[in-house]
């Protein structure tokens, strides 16, 4: 068609973004019921959202004629009072996917230079590409973890914006409190910390505290999800916390009511219900005792993690992915993040994980 002649080279460039497959294409594709299908492929919540989320988007429902507040008051002055942080020290996003992409507009371009870690979520390396950017990719260390000393030597004068996924997907690798206190210190001030920290209510591991470098007006954004932890997944509803300043810029490329009004309205009451978090970091907790023991049993290498997935070697992820959606499972293989022998598996409840290990057994032995 002629008229993609007017694709940006750098759109023209990029691949998209490979999610996982939802329950109702797999079903279609492979004529299986939806019904008989298990989805451990998108580390969501195994068992929904809470009762206090669900009943407020029941009556929310019925609002839905209206639009949302532009401003996300309510769901703000929340968020400000659980983080001891203010109201303009916050943004709202469709995700905090979003809020990435207001980074993008905001502090990327041409002539600048975005530095990530290797096998961090794909999505930054998209990013940095669609905006211009320099995309400068720093190799891990011992099992997959973040080496902070080496993206400080990444960093050049064009360096705008360094990325560190905590704890990281897919690997679900932690980087401590003293590692990132020492970065902290050591980054340029003119720089800009991002700490994508979607599974930090979740996390199975000791959860570094960042809001402090909010709360003493670093250079820094750290951006946190309800899609995880409170199983919202599907509104699609994150924020960042950052100095005022930072987020004001933040604030410029994003659009009137981005942030949905049953979004809104949900996450206000999920936030109130912080017993049901706990009880979702003890159901992860104990899948990933019970999962780590049978790769251990299969004589199968993983990442020991921190969060509500595993990553596990085996010896060929697309196959093993492909074989398990055979046997109604989803899982998600791991080749296009350069790791084609693995697979990632979401933690789900114990009947799931065990299901998934019994077909895990099928799929190797054949």
């Amino acid at each position: 068609m002629d008229v993609l002649k007017h694709v940006s080279s750098e759109i023209a460039k990029l691949k998209p973004y490979e999610a996982g497959k939802p329950i109702e294409l797999v079903a279609d594709e492979l004529g299986l019921s939806p019904e008989d299908i298990i989805k451990l492929a998108s580390n969501e919540s195994p068992i929904g959202p809470s009762k206090l989320a669900l009943k407020a988007m029941k009556k929310a429902a019925s609002q839905m004629h209206l639009y949302p507040d532009a401003g996300g008051t309510i769901l703000k002055e929340r968020i400000a009072q659980q983080f001891d942080v203010t109201p303009d020290e916050i943004v709202l996003g469709n995700g905090s996917n979003e809020i990435l992409e207001f980074i993008g507009h905001t502090f990327m371009g041409p002539g600048k230079s975005v530095v990530v870690s290797q096998y961090a979520f794909i999505v930054y390396r998209l990013l940095g590409k669609l905006f211009g950017s320099e995309v400068i990719e720093v190799p891990t260390i011992s099992k997959y973890g973040h080496d902070l000393d080496g993206i400080l030597e990444a960093i050049t004068e064009e360096t705008s914006v360094v990325i560190l996924c905590n704890p990281n997907n897919p690997t679900g690798t932690l980087v401590t409190q003293a590692a990132i206190d020492k970065f902290m210190k050591a980054v340029p001030t003119d720089v800009l910390v991002v700490f994508d920290e979607a599974y930090a209510e979740i996390c199975l591991g000791n959860m570094p505290n960042t809001i402090q470098f909010v709360k003493e007006n670093r250079n820094c954004v750290v951006l946190r999800t309800f899609s995880k932890a409170y199983g919202l997944a599907g509104l699609r509803v994150g924020f960042g916390l950052g100095p005022a300043p930072i987020i004001e810029a933040l604030q410029k490329p994003r659009q009137p009511f981005n942030c949905n009004r049953m979004a809104q309205i949900t996450a206000v009451a999920a936030m109130d219900d912080q017993a049901f978090v706990k009880k979702c970091v003890r159901i992860y907790k104990k899948g990933k005792k019970y999962l780590e023991g049978e790769f251990k049993k299969l004589e199968l290498d993983y990442v020991p993690t921190s969060a509500n997935f595993i990553l596990v070697k085996t010896e060929n992820g697309r196959r093993v992915f492909e074989e398990l959606q055979k046997r109604e499972m989803i899982i998600r293989s791991m080749d296009a993040y350069g790791l084609p022998s693995w697979i990632r598996v979401s933690i789900g409840t114990m009947e799931q994980n065990e299901i998934f290990i019994k077909k895990l057994r099928e799929v190797i032995c054949k």
